[in-house]
């Protein structure tokens, strides 16, 4: 797929590497560029594939989606930038339905707002969870009831060698 197509389509600019075609839309027309690089007939990138977050700390939240066109047999990227002070963005819904799923789980682990998403509930958590566990300034509980000493993780050591790595309940010893 040529990158020039894809930004031109969906008014962002566009950037591959190791085959895979990426373009920066401007948050306020995400869900123009996603539908955009839908129904381009040259594009046809009809198939929703996933969409999530990276929390990029003080620069935000970049989401992406993953899009594929089962006629042109190619793939793209397009991702946006929200704030991290007040993350929102519309929705995908409308777009793709099956982008509903993927966008309740971004706002349960990112926080991310999803404008016109009809029905953006808790979907992995328990109830009563607070915080969203997959930013970077998510405190783990288990850094806070023990500190691991040092910058290593457990099971590292200053020397390189390794403790032995534990099985989890129920995996025979004689299992790799």
């Amino acid at each position: 797929m040529d990158p020039d197509v894809l930004a031109a389509a969906t008014g962002g600019t566009a950037s591959a590497s190791f085959g895979e075609v990426t373009v920066d839309v401007p948050a306020a027309s995400w869900v123009a560029a996603v539908t955009a690089a839908r129904d381009d007939p040259a594009l046809e990138l009809s198939s929703f594939d996933w969409l999530s977050a990276v929390d990029q700390l003080d620069d935000g939240f970049d989401v992406v989606v993953h899009l594929f066109s089962t006629r042109h047999k190619h793939r793209a990227l397009l991702r946006t930038r929200v704030p991290r002070a007040d993350p929102r963005l519309g929705s995908l819904v409308e777009v793709f339905p099956g982008a509903g799923w993927h966008e309740r789980e971004t706002h349960e682990m990112f926080g991310i707002g999803f404008d016109g998403h009809p029905h953006l509930v808790p979907l992995l958590l328990p109830d009563g969870f607070a915080g969203h566990p997959l930013r970077k300034d998510f405190v783990l509980a288990a850094r806070v009831a023990k500190e691991w000493p040092g910058a290593k993780e457990p099971g590292e050591s200053h020397a390189g060698t390794t403790r032995r790595r534990m099985r989890p309940p129920g995996v025979p010893d004689d299992w790799g």
